[in-house]
């Protein structure tokens, strides 16, 4: 037992640093998987800065129709801020080159030429120069509406498959001060998941997202492997669960087995030194001038050689239990006559005042094996006795459907009642010491009946008495 403690200390240890690493590589995927999901939005974001550009002269066009205006055109704006501040534009020529044009106050016009795939960089400035111009023409002639800036990048979100609860859109400076606020999001930024695009550079100006925690959406990822880790870990865990409770219980039965050999040894020692006692003083006295005492020592010899008798038939029920090629013998059996002959044997046993009344108001015949059902009923006739005080009254009751067996014993107590048909389990009588049992009995019936189809249960009151009832199957009807 020591040996299992120490490799269940060990296996326990080993489950424990399986875990410790699953959360660790879990923790690991899950900050690898919100490294890409916040790339994702941060991705949308400046998608939704284009889109909503775009949104917005569409926007002001319409307006400007619909008021019988002529509306300005991107080219007419941008030709009014370089007018203003001058600017960069470009194009790319023919060769794969960013043609630059660098439009100066005095309006004279430099160019310039540089290769897209020798100057990324370059490309990207310029790229970003190209936006920031667009964002200063834009913004000073067409206002935002950030309700609209929540739409789009909700739906540039959706179509990278993420799904926030909430989103609110705001501008504002590098100081993290409100511009233009977003009436969706009454109560700050806390608890919200906050990205920052900086969509004017010089001017300063940040796009604000503040967005529901994508936690969620990070372990929907996730589910399939926590899910799989989890239920690897419950099945470890019920496994070992399993094992150490089938070990205790295969312990607990070799230690109740160990107690049975002993105290059986003791059984069996006892009456064959008694029954040596008696048989030796009736050769070595002189009884035959002492008829009372010729018949003490006789009747003690075979009381002793009685009881061995019966310590004999437990061990050899008990070894025929334990044989799976147990067969059967059955033949046809008339209860009535079986039974009374039963019943008459151990009213003959004369160490207590017995009545056993049998009772049987039809013709009942079984099929079953006559060896192994004088033991069932013997076994249970006799607990009856050992059971009961000086005068022992048991009833048997007899029909188409079973044998009932009441007595008028000391009962069992109802907690010990579910197991009184468990190899080796004794009911605990405080009061009882002069019985000696050994757990095997009753065990032993219900693996017999069980073996012919039948069932037996129990009912008992302490100081009451207890019945058993052995119920047929239907085809022994």
């Amino acid at each position: 037992m020591k040996r299992f403690r120490i490799n269940s200390i060990i296996f326990i240890s080993v489950i424990a640093v399986i875990f410790c690493g699953n959360v660790y590589f879990l923790i690991s995927l899950y900050n690898s998987i919100r490294e890409d999901v916040e790339r994702e939005v941060m991705t949308a974001l400046a998608d939704t800065d284009i889109d909503d550009m775009w949104e917005r002269s569409e926007n002001a066009r319409r307006m400007a129709r619909a008021n019988g205006q002529e509306a300005i055109s991107k080219e007419q704006a941008d030709s009014i801020y370089y007018a203003e501040h001058g600017s960069v534009s470009g194009q790319i020529d023919e060769d794969g080159n960013y043609v630059t044009s660098t439009i100066e106050e005095d309006g004279q016009t430099s160019v310039q030429m540089h290769p897209l795939s020798r100057d990324r960089s370059y490309t990207n400035q310029m790229m970003k120069a190209m936006s920031q111009q667009m964002h200063e023409a834009m913004d000073k002639y067409y206002g935002y509406n950030l309700d609209i800036t929540d739409s789009i990048l909700r739906a540039r979100l959706a179509d990278r498959q993420i799904y926030p609860d909430f989103v609110a859109v705001e501008i504002v400076a590098a100081n993290d001060s409100v511009l233009m606020g977003n009436k969706n999001l009454p109560d700050g930024i806390a608890g919200y998941d906050v990205f920052r695009l900086c969509f004017a550079p010089e001017s300063g100006w940040i796009f604000r997202a503040s967005i529901s925690p994508l936690t969620g959406h990070i372990l929907s990822q996730m589910k399939g492997v926590i899910i799989t880790i989890f239920l690897l870990m419950a099945a470890f865990a019920a496994a070992f669960r399993y094992l150490y409770r089938t070990v205790i219980k295969l312990r607990t039965i070799e230690e109740m087995k160990d107690d049975f050999v002993s105290n059986m040894t003791h059984e069996l020692k006892t009456p064959i030194a008694i029954a040596y006692s008696a048989n030796d003083a009736l050769l070595n006295y002189d009884t035959a001038n002492d008829p009372e005492k010729k018949t003490a020592y006789l009747n003690i010899a075979l009381k002793q050689l009685r009881h061995l008798g019966e310590l004999v038939e437990h061990i050899l029920a008990m070894s025929m239990e334990r044989r799976r090629t147990l067969t059967l013998k059955p033949e046809n059996i008339d209860l009535h006559v079986f039974i009374a002959d039963i019943a008459e044997a151990q009213r003959m046993r004369g160490d207590k005042n017995i009545t056993i009344d049998v009772q049987c108001n039809t013709k009942a015949t079984v099929r079953a094996d006559k060896s192994h059902l004088s033991n069932v009923l013997n076994n249970l006739i006799d607990n009856s006795i050992k059971y009961s005080g000086e005068s022992v009254e048991i009833i048997i009751t007899i029909d188409d459907t079973g044998i009932e067996i009441s007595d008028n014993g000391i009962g069992i107590p109802p907690k010990c009642l579910p197991f009184i048909f468990d190899k080796f389990y004794r009911v605990p009588h405080g009061n009882r010491q002069d019985v000696r049992g050994h757990g095997i009995g009753l065990y032993y019936v219900k693996h017999i009946l069980e073996k012919m189809g039948w069932t037996i249960s129990a009912k008992s009151r302490e100081g009451k008495g207890s019945t058993f009832t052995i119920n047929f199957s239907r085809h022994e009807h």
